[in-house]
């Protein structure tokens, strides 16, 4: 039996700390499907095919390495893609209570799918899309936290953006 996993996530944008995570993720399963997720409730910078592109990018040399978008259930999308890990990133101690109840409600809904954690390289503890996104929407130096094709379109999006705004 093969193991798939699914790292889902909105990947707004995609970090060094995601890349982390995958390239040590990547040994242990024999294929990994990364799950850009279409999360209504979140207002994203990148549409959901721009996320899916730069993670594509960012990932073309992993092997076992796929990507995909949803916008369904999660499990859903997991029995879809015929996977039975749940893949998680924990960066720190404050997003164990909410992973958990993810994990258990999952569990709920799809006992036969597991959730595994993992935590990030020290280094990329601190690292999250939102921190990054602010860094460079002031304009911030991100390229040590962000591929260079991440980074360059974070740069084109907030240029494009306060031309808009200077425009009005």
């Amino acid at each position: 039996m093969s193991i798939i996993a699914v790292y889902p996530g909105t990947f707004d944008p995609v970090t060094t700390g995601h890349m982390d995570l995958i390239k040590r993720a990547a040994r242990f399963y024999d294929r990994l499907i990364i799950a850009v997720a279409n999360n209504r409730n979140k207002k994203t910078l990148f549409s959901l095919d721009e996320r899916i592109d730069l993670v594509q990018t960012v990932l073309s040399d992993f092997e076992n390495v796929d990507v995909c978008g949803f916008d369904s259930l999660l499990v859903d999308f997991v029995h879809e893609v015929g996977g039975n890990v749940l893949l998680r990133g924990l960066r720190a101690v404050s997003d164990f209570e909410y992973e958990f109840q993810l994990a258990s409600m999952n569990r709920k809904l799809a006992p036969e799918i597991e959730t595994m954690f993992m935590t990030p390289a020290e280094q990329y503890a601190f690292i999250s899309s939102s921190l990054v996104k602010e860094v460079s929407a002031l304009g911030g130096d991100v390229s040590e936290f962000v591929h260079p094709t991440v980074g360059q379109a974070l740069k084109e999006k907030f240029e494009r953006s306060f031309n808009e705004r200077a425009s009005d």
